[in-house]
Formats: C-alpha cells, sequence, structure tokens
C-alpha cells in the first residue's frame, strides 16, 4: 500500500490546459490572399510647421496610436519580461528580429506554431526588423545604434578594434557566418522576405544595407543605390508571397532609407523608395546625433504623408523629440532593456543607476510619480539588492520600469500634439531629464 493511499488521500493527475488561441487577425480568410486593406495609416493632428504628427496604424492585429514606442522583443520575447506584462506597462506593439528568429528556432517553427504572435502569445501589432541591422554588427563589430558620434578615418574596409569581419556584403546579398555556430549562411533580399512572411509579423522591413559614418562618400552612393535594388527586389518577393500564402493576414512591408549624414543622399535614397508601392517607410542607417533631426526633415520631405515612418534603433530621450517633430510616428530600440538589466534606470530626472552604494537603504520607488508595477511595489533598496545578488527578478523590475517610462513618454508626447503645446512640453522635459548631465 502506497502512502497516499495509507493516508486516505487520492493522488490527482494534474493535465496541462492549453494555452488558449488568440482572435482571428483581420483580413485573413481561408483560401485567399490577406486584404491589404486591414493595414493603414490615419492621420490626425500636425505639429505647426514642421512634418511631426499624430495617427493610427491600423493592422490585421489591432492599431498603434503614433507616436510610439516599439519595445524590442529580440527572440520573440522581451528579456525578463513576460507579454502580459508588456501589455499591462501600456505596449502598443512589439519588435522581433528576423535575422535571430531564423538562426534559432527557425522560421518554419514559428509558421508551424501560426505564426509570431500565436508563438509568443501575443495579441497585438508586431513588427520584424529584416536582418539588415546584422550586416553591420556582424561585418564592421560595431554595436547597433542609429545616432552615432564617430571621429576619425573614413575607410571603406572599416572594422572595429579586436574585431573580425563575419559577414561579407555584395550586390546579391550578404554571405556570414553564424554567430551560433559559425557556419556560413546567406542572406538576400528574397530569403529576408521568405523568413519574414513564415515569422509572420503585421510589419516587416525590407532587407538594406547598414553602413557606418565612417565609410566613405562613395561607398555611401553604391549602398544606397545597393539598398534601393534589394528594395524592388524584396516588393516582387513580398508580392509573390502574400498571394501565395492564402489564408494568412496581410503583412505589411516598409522600405529602408539609407543614405548617412548627406543630404542629397538621403533625399535621393527617399525619393527612391517613395515611388515604390511600399506601406511605409524606415528610417536607418548611421546618423550624426548633432543633426538627426535635420535628417529626419529631408527625409520627410520626400515621403507621402499618408504612410506611417519608423525610426529604426533610437532611444536617447532627445534625439526620440528630435525625430518625432521631424516626422517619425514609430521607434524602436533595445537600450531600456538591456541597461535595465545592468541597473540603469530612465526617470523624468534624468538617467542614474540602482546599483549605486546610496540605494542600499533607499525605501523610496525608483520614481515617484511612476505609475508602473515596479514603482507601485518596490523599493530603490529592494532592487538595487537583487541586482547585486544577481536575481533574475531584479532585471524583471528594472526592464518594466524603463520599457514604462519610454511607452508613457510617447504617450505624453502624443498628447502634447494632439493638445497644441508639444514646444512647451518638449522644453520642459529636456531640461530636466539633462540638467544634471544625463546620458539617456
Amino acid at each position: 500500500m502506497n502512502d497516499s493511499a495509507s493516508s486516505g488521500t487520492e493522488q490527482k493527475t494534474i493535465i496541462p490546459q492549453a494555452q488558449p488561441k488568440l482572435p482571428a487577425p483581420l483580413g485573413a480568410a481561408p483560401g485567399t490572399p490577406g486584404d491589404r486593406s486591414a493595414f493603414g495609416f490615419e492621420l490626425k493632428a500636425r505639429i505647426p510647421g514642421k512634418h511631426g504628427r499624430t495617427g493610427i496604424i491600423h493592422t490585421p492585429h489591432g492599431t498603434i496610436a503614433t507616436p510610439a514606442f516599439v519595445p524590442v522583443a529580440t527572440q520573440a520575447t522581451m528579456k525578463a519580461v513576460l507579454p502580459e506584462q508588456m501589455d499591462s506597462l501600456g505596449a502598443q506593439c512589439l519588435l522581433a528580429n528576423a535575422f535571430h528568429l531564423f538562426e534559432r528556432p527557425g522560421e518554419d517553427i514559428i509558421d508551424a506554431a501560426g505564426g509570431l504572435n500565436e508563438f509568443m502569445h501575443w495579441n497585438k501589432p508586431t513588427f520584424t526588423d529584416s536582418g539588415g541591422f546584422q550586416v553591420l554588427s556582424l561585418g564592421a563589430g560595431f554595436k547597433k545604434t542609429l545616432a552615432m558620434d564617430v571621429e576619425g578615418k573614413k575607410s571603406d574596409d572599416v572594422i572595429a578594434s579586436g574585431k573580425n569581419r563575419l559577414a561579407f556584403v555584395d550586390d546579391k546579398g550578404v554571405t556570414f557566418k553564424s554567430p551560433l555556430n559559425g557556419a556560413s549562411k546567406r542572406f538576400s533580399a528574397e530569403i529576408s522576405m521568405q523568413i519574414q512572411h513564415k515569422i509572420g509579423a503585421d510589419i516587416m522591413f525590407a532587407f538594406d544595407e547598414l553602413t557606418t559614418l565612417m565609410n566613405t562618400r562613395h561607398y555611401q552612393e553604391r549602398s544606397v543605390e545597393r539598398t534601393f535594388r534589394w528594395a524592388q527586389r524584396c516588393l516582387t518577393e513580398h508580392q509573390r508571397l502574400t498571394a501565395q500564402r492564402l489564408g494568412k493576414p496581410y503583412q505589411a512591408l516598409y522600405g529602408v532609407v539609407q543614405g548617412a549624414n548627406y543630404e542629397d543622399l538621403r533625399r535621393l535614397a527617399a525619393s527612391q523608395v517613395a515611388s515604390l508601392d511600399f506601406d511605409g517607410f524606415g528610417i536607418g542607417g548611421a546618423i550624426e546625433k548633432r543633426i538627426i533631426g535635420q535628417i529626419c526633415s529631408w527625409i520627410c520631405d520626400e515621403l507621402p504623408e499618408n504612410k506611417p515612418r519608423h525610426v529604426l534603433g533610437i532611444a536617447a530621450v532627445d534625439d526620440i523629440f528630435a525625430c518625432v517633430e521631424n516626422g517619425g510616428d514609430t521607434f524602436d530600440c533595445v537600450a531600456p532593456a538591456r541597461t535595465a538589466r545592468n541597473g540603469a534606470v530612465y526617470t523624468h530626472d534624468g538617467r542614474w543607476n540602482v546599483k549605486r552604494s546610496s540605494m542600499r537603504t533607499d525605501f523610496r520607488p525608483i520614481e515617484e510619480n511612476c505609475d508602473c508595477y515596479t514603482c507601485r511595489n518596490y523599493s530603490r533598496a529592494y532592487i538595487c539588492h537583487l541586482l547585486h545578488a544577481r536575481e533574475m527578478t531584479g532585471a524583471t523590475l528594472t526592464t518594466i520600469h524603463n520599457e514604462r517610462f519610454f511607452v508613457r513618454l510617447l504617450d505624453e508626447i502624443r498628447d502634447s500634439i494632439d493638445g497644441g503645446y508639444f514646444a512647451d512640453f518638449k522644453e520642459e522635459t529636456l531640461a530636466r531629464f539633462y540638467k544634471d548631465g544625463s546620458k539617456g
């Protein structure tokens, strides 16, 4: 006789509950291509004399009120934070990386799961980055950032100190060594589209080449033309796959504008992609921080107003204001989550580190007037302890706060545009955030 029987208790078999299915996306019907009308952009208010505006992006998985911050869920997850927590902190959408999901688990597995939303159980809009950032990351070894401060020589074979070149660009695509296992692999416009269609995000980006500010003018010219040819090929493959993959919701495709710091190249690249049948546009490439707003303005001069614009890789507070004012609608960046894991937190009074020794006995929240779950429930002292003890909960709590900071900042910016007080809000917010020399 076993112990449970002798004690008069019964052993119960616990049957795992099936994960509930998400609501069906708009514009998907069995046996037919995705309905393109499920995607669109609705313009609302403008910043007087500027390209900045508010609007609504309509997607098969819901709407995005713009301007908006798009948290980065690189591997189909926010590091240390559940999708339900991202929903509760106000995130309207998430961005996953096609390159990393191609590496693992593979786009076929995500497709078999029903697409990115079903795979990660996220019932809101999604984006996928095309993999173009990895051309820079693997090829030149620099950090993946759009706004850069660069001094030094110009070179067409630039490589970061201590790095080996792992990616090689040619006119047809990119050959690279996998950062996971060193295997030689290939990306092209067509392959990027095939991967992104199987991942199934609402918004995808055309495959582009990301240059650095150290590349010569001649190389930048060649890269702009190469990116345009890739854009044409992406669009052709996208249209083929849309017609072929029946029963799937329509996936919007954005063309990407390159051209570094050169006004004529930025305007040329913008007019080129604007001439094609894209659903929206990405503002990409390395940009010197001091002129980031000006570059956005050059680009938006050449783009149609009835389509959305996404600024890739931006999260510095002053950069966000500059780009919103000059036409950016949505923004993504890994910085809020990445810095959070190291203890750096964003507040309206600047960015600082909660791991500082002075935090050990500070029982206030990270930010007094923050409405995030972390600030409503936990103290700086507790979070400081968790991070020093290398407890994963510490990273969860700081990430929730940082992501909420940027989601709320864009919400506040959107309200200021709708309310007609953007200029005053910008001045007050930046003066407060940077008064102590914050690096954020």
